[in-house]
């Protein structure tokens, strides 16, 4: 009995850390439109575009653009300045290339295509740290063509943490019971 309730107390553990980890959201790079490709104008930038949003540890930056005819390249601030493609951190041409931002602070991505980045198909955002991802404030809203994200909310994350306390408890309550 008690070998029983254990194996469901650990279960029930795991499964709630799970279901109540996923909060990360997925990012669109361009917005609603979601395209990586050469600036339309003098006017448009993905750094504007980018400071209007939130960019959280374990959320996914979405690239997407023609396969074959550009590529994104992550590189280092120096590279980024100088659009120097040559030693870049890492290469993506797939056309749909999904991102994990798995650490905070800046990072840089230039386009891969010769001139491109010249003409502005490059962008820094800055990743942060969640002081406390239970209350941490969604992501900005997208009317201007911001960016596109999955929405979330405080209050589903407030959620999540319920669940883990019930699920504890309750996990304890089957293995004392």
């Amino acid at each position: 009995m008690a070998s029983s309730s254990l194996l469901v107390t650990i279960f029930l553990c795991i499964s709630v850390f799970f279901f109540s980890s996923v909060n990360a959201n997925e990012v669109t790079v361009g917005g609603k439109s979601g395209d990586w490709k050469i600036p339309p104008s003098s006017s448009f930038s993905f750094n504007e575009w980018a400071q209007k949003a939130r960019f959280k540890v374990g959320d996914f930056i979405v690239f997407k653009y023609e396969a074959g005819k550009d590529s994104v390249l992550q590189v280092t601030r120096e590279a980024y300045e100088k659009c120097n493609t040559t030693s870049p951190k890492a290469s993506y041409t797939d056309g749909n290339t999904k991102v994990k931002l798995d650490q905070a602070g800046p990072v840089y991505f230039i386009s891969g295509t010769e001139g491109h980045c010249q003409k502005g198909q490059k962008l820094r955002l800055v990743v942060i740290t969640p002081r406390n991802s239970a209350f941490s404030p969604g992501p900005s809203p997208s009317e201007f063509d911001g960016p596109a994200v999955a929405p979330t909310s405080g209050v589903a994350k407030l959620a999540g943490g319920f669940s883990v306390v019930f699920g504890l408890v309750l996990g304890l309550w089957a293995f004392f019971f």
